[in-house]
C-alpha cells in the first residue's frame, strides 16, 4: 500500500493536479466500530409513503433532505416521461410533506441538460444529528445534478453539472446553471468504469481537507456495456477547490461490487467515522432487488463495506419491488430513513423508515390510471 500511495502522489504531480493527502495510518475501520456505527444509524421501523405523486404516470424519486429557519425542505426528482425535474417540498415534522414546486425544471431547446435536470443540494452540515442546514460558498448556495439532452428515462450522454443560487433556498424558484457540465463521460481522463453514464452525485464541505481539498464529491456511474445484464454502476469520487473545476480521483472507482448497481451515496459524520450510506442492487449473484447498505471511512478515500443485514430492503406493498436510494438524518434523537419505494406496478414514491416506531403513514399510491412511458 505505501508503494501504491507514492505512484498516486508522483502521478498526480506530474500531472499538474493538486495531491491528495497522506490517508491515515488505520484505512481498515475495524468490525467492533462498525457494529456500533449499524446500531446507531439502523431504522427498523417503517412508518411508510410520504410523498406521492397525484398523477400515476409520474415517478418520484431520490429525496434529499435539509433544514432552514427550523423547517424541513425536501428535493425529489419527478420523471414524466420526458425526463427529470427537480422539485421542492417542505415540512415542519418531517412527516408531512407540502409540494412547493421545481427548482430546476425543463429548460430551453439547445443547452447540453434540456431534457434532463436531477438535481441534488450540496454542502448540507454532514454531522450527524448537526443542523443539516445549507452551506453557502462565495455567497452562494449550490446543487449538483446530471442531465442530458435527451428526452426518455436516464437517456443519453448524461453527465454532471452544477447549479447555484444567491437567493433564498427555501423558496420553490428555478436554480442558475453553469452553461458546460464539469464532469462527462467525454472528458479526456474519463475511466471505462465510467465511460457510458454519470448518475446521482453528492458533495461535502470538508474544512479539514483531509483528502488535500475542501469540496469532495461521490457520484455513480455505468461503462460501456452490450449486455443489459452485465450493467454494473460503481462509486467515484473527485475534488475541487472552488466548486467549478473537479478532479477524478486516480483511484476511482472507490466502491465497486463487480456486479450489479452500487450507488447514490450520501456521507455523513459519526464522531470520527465518515458514513456512506448507499443503495445497492442485483449482487450478490441471484438476487433480485434493491437495498440500502452502508460503508465508513477514517480519510474519505478508503472504505470498509458493512457485510450484515440491509437497512433497508423491501418488505412491504408499497416498495416490494424495490427500497433504495438512501437520505439518513438523526433529529431529536431519532433516525429517519428516506428512501425511494417502488411497487408492484412500478409506482415510484418516498417513504421513511425510523429508528423508534413513531406509528403508520396513511399516506397510499393511487390507483393507476395511465402506465408510465419510459
Amino acid at each position: 500500500m505505501r508503494y501504491f500511495n507514492t505512484f498516486i502522489l508522483i502521478g498526480l504531480f506530474l500531472t499538474g493536479i493538486r495531491t491528495f493527502a497522506q490517508t491515515p495510518v488505520n484505512q481498515v475501520v475495524p468490525e467492533a466500530e462498525m457494529n456500533r456505527i449499524y446500531n446507531e444509524i439502523k431504522t427498523p421501523f417503517k412508518y411508510g409513503l410520504v410523498l406521492i405523486h397525484e398523477d400515476t404516470s409520474n415517478m418520484i424519486d431520490c429525496a434529499t433532505i435539509f433544514r432552514k429557519d427550523s423547517i424541513w425542505y425536501m428535493t425529489y426528482l419527478v420523471f414524466n416521461g420526458r425526463g427529470y425535474e427537480t422539485c421542492l417540498a417542505r415540512s415542519k415534522n418531517l412527516l408531512d410533506w407540502e409540494k412547493l414546486g421545481k427548482v430546476l425544471p425543463f429548460t430551453e431547446e439547445g443547452r447540453w441538460d434540456w431534457n434532463q435536470a436531477a438535481g441534488y443540494p450540496s454542502l448540507i452540515d454532514h454531522n450527524w444529528g448537526g443542523s443539516y442546514n445549507l452551506k453557502t460558498y462565495n455567497d452562494k448556495y449550490w446543487m449538483s445534478y446530471f442531465g442530458s439532452n435527451s428526452g426518455g428515462y436516464e437517456k443519453g450522454l448524461l453527465a454532471i453539472g452544477l447549479a447555484y443560487t444567491d437567493e433564498n433556498p427555501a423558496v420553490a424558484n428555478a436554480w442558475e446553471r453553469l452553461e458546460k457540465p464539469v464532469l462527462q463521460t467525454t472528458d479526456s481522463n474519463i475511466g471505462d468504469w465510467e465511460n457510458k453514464k454519470l448518475y446521482k452525485s453528492s458533495i461535502i464541505w470538508d474544512s479539514s481537507e483531509i483528502t488535500g481539498h475542501p469540496f469532495v464529491m461521490y457520484y455513480n456511474a455505468v461503462g460501456d456495456t452490450s449486455n443489459k445484464k452485465n450493467w454494473v454502476e460503481r462509486i467515484g469520487m473527485a475534488t475541487s477547490d472552488d466548486m467549478i473545476r473537479w478532479n477524478r480521483f486516480p483511484g476511482n472507482p472507490i466502491l465497486d461490487h463487480g456486479m450489479g448497481l452500487t450507488g447514490d451515496a450520501v456521507v455523513q459524520k459519526i464522531d470520527s467515522v465518515y458514513v456512506m450510506f448507499y443503495y445497492g442492487a442485483f449482487w450478490p449473484e441471484g438476487r433480485e432487488e434493491a437495498f440500502d447498505r452502508f460503508a465508513c471511512s477514517y480519510d474519505l478515500i478508503h472504505w470498509t463495506d458493512w457485510t450484515g443485514d440491509d437497512l433497508i430492503k423491501s418488505s412491504e406493498k408499497y416498495d416490494i419491488k424495490y427500497a433504495h436510494k438512501p437520505c439518513v438524518i438523526k433529529w431529536n434523537g431519532i433516525v429517519y430513513h428516506f428512501y425511494a419505494a417502488v411497487n408492484e406496478k412500478e409506482q415510484r414514491g418516498i417513504a421513511v423508515a425510523t429508528s423508534k416506531d413513531i406509528g403508520k403513514s396513511k399516506l397510499n399510491f393511487f390507483p393507476v390510471k395511465n402506465k408510465l412511458k419510459r
